[in-house]
């Protein structure tokens, strides 16, 4: 009897654990179906239900359905505790009417007196396969696997495009045999900047029709590729090799019963795919001022972190540049801030997803100042530009210029001022401190003679030499304040300073293996060096332009090579998918090296 009673309280207890659990109602069908050929569409409810409902399916004849099964699953955890689900998956048989893409509308269910409804579902229905049923299936002795049953095909979405204007490159292998990839060399995309787009590790065949027959397909690879340079770019072909398991079918048969004496072997095949040229137009003319090579459709809001300061407190910017393209490349918009400001390197956050549409995502930039003097600043506007493929044009957007009041610190010149009282004099102080007066009683004159100081040649000595030393120091300040003046020169004389620093930081993100924060940190080393040095704003210095400048300068043809390729190293090498062990230590050797070179070669 105990017993008894204990099997009713189990069964109402996993019985009430069913019913607290939550219910799912799912549709589940193939994404695409051959025209003529039947398919199954079922609903699956993990509970105990009833009165289902579906709705009407006008592209589809029901062959069966729906045929009805239920499973019960129960498992002990350690603890004691059961856990138990029921499944129950209503089945219908349908063959489509008709080729093309239709829906399958939600159906809905009751369980435990609650109306579920489950998701819709769309059915791709493809053209019967050309070819026939009546191909034959099996291989010769040779075990020869001809290129129209498994192959690999690169797509293109573009082939003319513009410069830094981003396009889909999807590698997908078409098959009607079983089979297995064991090796992949994918193309090298020189010349293009590499953005990866995920893709679950465990590859999904879906049915595809293409040219006439329908193959399992499979996409192995897509990324998002942006040319760096304009003209007839070549993607190379790429090759695979895979292993097919194939029915070797015995010589001379016609038994029914030769089917079961038939062998498989493995198979190996080397897959290709064919080069494709990409035609890269260069950016048209009238570039604004403010554009740094950003192609897509961009835009940017800019805040300061406040308009009333005091000096020695920092004042932020922010900078947010948002939408699709080329946003990695982005460069930072220029800031101009007051001269008597001290300014500091931007902070610089990306977020980005790539997907098959492009590169979407934002990049915010933190400036950061700190004002020395009191008084009223005013922070120019903040242009952006950037060229808009769907309009074929150069786009400029600005934010509002920032007028800021700075107001003297405590720790400012004059916030210590001396306090005076002259009708007493003990009453004088100086910065809080009480001052040490002479005292006017209890001393008394000696005459002077040989060896007495006052008089001598080293007294008067005492007295030129400061002199001397004062007029030398007063010409010495002059010539700073007037260098100081001149800002070009000043940034051009601190360009090495900067990029020793940056490069520090570079060589600490190579040791701790970060590729692409070392490539970005190495290549604003060298635009912030270049700016610096040939006192050209970052927004305005362009590859073109700096071979210029440089040859101005007196640098050599050899010289300027190194630093143009250390720069596509740069640009290239953050996105790459594989590279050398090395290859950042040599690179910031040669970095190293080069501005070493330039520092010999420009003298200010």
């Amino acid at each position: 009897m105990r017993k008894l009673i204990f099997l009713f309280i189990l069964m109402l207890t996993v019985r009430g654990t069913i019913m607290a659990a939550d219910v799912t109602f799912k549709a589940s069908a193939p994404q695409a179906v051959v025209m003529g050929e039947p398919f199954r569409l079922t609903f699956t409810v993990n509970a105990e239900g009833k009165d289902l409902r579906v709705q009407e399916m006008p592209d589809f004849d029901v062959l069966m359905g729906p045929s009805l099964s239920t499973s019960y699953s129960s498992s002990w955890g350690v603890n004691g505790k059961s856990t138990s689900e029921t499944t129950v998956t209503y089945t219908y048989v349908l063959m489509p009417k008709k080729e093309g893409t239709f829906n399958i509308a939600p159906a809905t269910i009751k369980v435990d007196g609650s109306n579920y409804t489950s998701n819709g579902l769309a059915i791709k229905v493809l053209p019967a396969d050309k070819a026939g049923k009546q191909e034959a299936e099996t291989t010769t002795a040779s075990g020869a696997i001809s290129n129209d049953r498994l192959f690999v095909k690169m797509d293109v979405s573009k082939r003319s495009v513009f410069e830094q204007e981003g396009f889909l490159v999807t590698f997908k292998v078409y098959s009607l045999e079983n089979f297995s990839i064991t090796g992949l060399k994918y193309p090298e995309f020189e010349g293009f900047l590499v953005q990866e787009i995920e893709l679950p590790q465990e590859k999904q065949l879906t049915l595809e029709n293409y040219n006439g027959r329908n193959y399992q397909s499979a996409v192995m690879r897509q990324v998002i590729l942006y040319p760096q340079r304009f003209g007839k770019i070549t993607i190379e072909g790429g090759k695979y090799d895979a292993v097919v398991r194939v029915r070797m079918q015995q010589a001379g048969g016609g038994s029914i019963f030769d089917s079961f004496f038939d062998s498989y072997r493995d198979v190996s095949k080397v897959l290709t795919t064919s080069p494709v040229t990409i035609d890269v137009k260069p950016l048209p003319s009238g570039k604004p001022a403010s554009f740094s090579g950003a192609v897509g459709t961009f835009s940017m809001t800019a805040d300061i972190s406040s308009n009333q300061v005091k000096t020695d407190e920092a004042v932020t910017i922010k900078v947010k540049i948002a939408g699709n393209g080329n946003v990695k490349l982005v460069k930072n918009p220029e800031v101009v801030f007051p001269n008597d400001f001290d300014v500091y390197d931007p902070k610089v956050e990306i977020d980005v997803k790539t997907t098959t549409s492009g590169v979407s995502g934002s990049k915010t930039i933190e400036y950061m100042a700190i004002p020395r003097y009191a008084g009223d600043f005013e922070i120019p506007a903040i242009a952006f530009s950037y060229f808009d493929i769907k309009s074929g044009s150069y786009k400029t957007v600005k934010s509002e210029p920032y007028l800021l009041h700075v107001e003297q610190g405590k720790g400012g010149s004059g916030s210590s001022p001396v306090v005076s009282n002259f009708s007493n004099k003990e009453s004088v102080k100086y910065l809080g401190q009480d001052i040490r007066y002479l005292k006017t009683k209890g001393f008394s004159f000696i005459e002077g003679g040989e060896g007495v100081f006052f008089g001598s040649f080293m007294y008067y000595l005492c007295y030129i030499v400061p002199a001397i030393l004062f007029i030398v120091f007063f010409f010495i300040y002059r010539k700073q304040v007037k260098e100081n003046a001149d800002i070009a020169l000043v940034r051009t004389k601190k360009a090495n300073k900067m990029a020793v620093r940056r490069l520090k930081n570079a060589g600490r993100l190579m040791k701790e293996n970060k590729k692409e924060e070392f490539y970005d940190e190495v290549l604003r080393t060298l635009w912030g060096y270049l700016s610096d040095k040939l006192s050209i704003p970052q927004s305005d210095l362009t590859k073109d332009n700096v071979e210029t400048e440089l040859a101005k300068y007196g640098v050599n043809e050899s010289l300027t090579n190194e630093f143009m390729d250390i720069l596509n190293t740069c640009e290239f090498a953050r996105y790459a998918p594989s590279q050398a062990p090395d290859a950042m230590d040599k690179l910031y050797e040669l970095t190293v090296d080069a501005i070493g070179k330039m520092e010999n070669t420009i003298k200010k």
